[in-house]
């Protein structure tokens, strides 16, 4: 059996919460790795938590500024220079199908980028990752980790609805990202992909605290089941529609932009309930693209809804914003949509989509300056490649 094989064994057959006991011990037998850690990047996309026993028992790393975080950024193995007696520490991400997960640290020997040795450190650094999602099922310890301090009980709701903060995929990459992390209300984002479509919901929720993270629980759970039952997108939003109504009656209601894209053809229908916008960024050219707004979900009682028609092509960046983004003013009394917004995704249009949200909003705390924030920010990003061949 080669060595790749066991450690994969090795992860597969121990328990979730002793992951990082088996991972540490398979590599030093088979690879002579030693001092092997997992940092888990929080919520907030700032910091790289080591995972152990209890969480926040060592030191967290910066994501911007560490040599993990380089690993973590780029999504490629990074090194450190070699120490006096000529051993490298070597920085794996560990992520699946594009969701950033964290960052799998080691010191070997020596590292040699194009060695089986290195593709299979890699590779395994993905398994654990697949085992990271899977084990969350079944134990606190990770979901614990990632947190650099308590998320509110709504934050907590919201967290768990996600689908994830980015994705990959040939045809395209997502990125996401909603701030305050660790006290979100309303705000959320949705995703699932067949073999012939992307399917993107983008939710700007309404009010505060529990009550905001139930309206969009409902909403987001209606979506799902509408979708998952095969019904077009105008028929979604129309059953979420009547799910709110029903709930609420008129008293909540909360704003979702559908979207569903062709992946071979890259044709678009979209379905605007209310208040999220749409920015793209085609050929180096930042522009809001302006749809049909129709009523927020909820609203009112039996509300026809209509799709329009769009073109998405190979290159095309789309980003989507709440209004707890585009609405916010800066001391001088400018909304950030007014032209910040327009700049800040000109000046990140060479990063990937999932470091964009995070940029994006940190140039939105510049805009905002030492003002608190009043109401929940979501930025998501959608670069689309097309289908290969197509």
């Amino acid at each position: 059996m080669d060595r790749f094989t066991v450690v994969e064994r090795a992860l597969r057959s121990t328990t979730p919460d002793a992951l990082l006991q088996a991972l540490e011990e398979a590599l030093a037998a088979q690879y002579g790795a030693a001092d092997v850690t997992l940092l888990m990047a929080d919520y907030a996309m700032t910091i790289l938590q080591p995972v152990s026993a209890l969480p926040y028992t060592m030191e967290p790393v910066p994501v911007h500024t560490s040599a993990p975080g380089k690993a973590f950024n780029w999504q490629r193995p990074h090194t450190e220079a070699p120490g006096k007696d000529g051993s490298v520490v070597a920085h794996l991400p560990v992520s699946v199908r594009g969701d950033r997960i964290g960052v799998l640290s080691l010191r070997l020997d020596a590292w040699d980028e194009d060695s089986d040795t290195a593709r299979e450190l890699t590779e395994i650094a993905e398994v654990l990752g697949h085992e990271i999602i899977v084990g969350e099922r079944d134990t606190d310890l990770y979901l614990q980790a990632r947190r650099a301090t308590r998320l509110t009980l709504a934050a907590e709701m919201q967290w768990q609805l996600l689908p994830g903060r980015s994705c990959t995929r040939p045809e395209y990459e997502i990125g996401a990202q909603l701030e305050p992390a660790y006290a979100i209300h309303g705000d959320n984002f949705d995703w699932s992909t067949s073999a012939d479509a992307l399917t993107l919901t983008v939710t700007n929720g309404m009010g505060e605290g529990i009550e905001a993270a139930l309206l969009t629980s409902l909403a987001v759970n209606a979506l799902r089941n509408a979708r998952r039952a095969g019904l077009s997108l105008v028929d979604q939003a129309y059953l979420a529609d009547q799910a709110v109504y029903g709930q609420h009656r008129g008293a909540q209601h909360l704003s979702v932009l559908l979207l569903r894209f062709d992946l071979a053809t890259g044709a678009t229908e979209i379905v605007d309930a209310g208040s999220p916008k749409m920015w793209r960024v085609r050929r180096g050219r930042a522009e809001q693209i302006e749809l049909n707004a129709q009523l927020p979900l909820g609203m009112f009682e039996d509300t026809s809804y209509t799709a329009e028609h769009f073109r998405t092509e190979p290159g095309d960046r789309l980003v989507f914003v709440s209004d707890g983004v585009y609405n916010v003013a800066s001391p001088a009394g400018e909304r950030y949509s007014d032209r910040a917004l327009a700049r800040a995704l000109t000046s990140t249009q060479l990063l990937p989509a999932s470091q964009v949200p995070r940029a994006v909003l940190q140039e939105l705390a510049g805009h905002r300056g030492v003002i608190d924030p009043e109401d929940d920010a979501m930025v998501v990003c959608l670069d689309w490649h097309g289908r290969p061949g197509a």
